[in-house]
């Protein structure tokens, strides 16, 4: 059974380790590896303080976690590929959703069609896109109670 909790501290390798499982088999022409120390500093600096992290963990193993501000901009969820299609993802955005009731606003890769899929069932809808750093086309989706 999967169960969520907050962050530790402790829990940033698993957390790092876990994004680059994930974005490594969502897309695999891209180098992650190289990306893992400007990840690591972005987790630090930016995700850590600002948001809340909400991790699931099943049997003492980290299967997944969510990221979401304040003002309800949900910047990560991330579930292990072991997990994928299991209720965790589910559970951690009913979790992003009660920390922030008003409402929750994400950005998705244009291609990533299995997220954007997650998203809408969970209620989300398209309300505008625009092109992130690398150059990739981004799908900006809200959920409104």
């Amino acid at each position: 059974m999967v169960t969520l909790r907050s962050y530790r501290q402790e829990d940033e390798n698993a957390s790092i380790a876990l994004w680059l499982e994930t974005w490594k088999l969502a897309y695999p022409s891209i180098d992650f590896d190289k990306r893992v120390d400007w990840w690591r500093a972005r987790w630090r600096d930016e995700l850590v303080p600002a948001a809340r992290i909400v991790v699931a963990e099943q049997d003492g193993a980290m299967a997944g976690f969510v990221t979401i501000d304040a003002a309800g901009y949900l910047d990560q969820l991330v579930v292990g590929p072991a997990y994928w299609g299991s209720e965790t993802a589910r559970l951690l955005m009913d979790e992003a959703k009660r920390l922030s009731p008003s409402g929750v606003t994400l950005k998705v890769n244009a291609d990533n069609a299995r997220a954007i899929r997650f998203y809408v069932r969970n209620g989300f809808a398209k309300t505008g896109d625009e092109m992130n750093a690398s150059g990739r086309a981004v799908d900006i989706m809200a959920w409104r109670p």
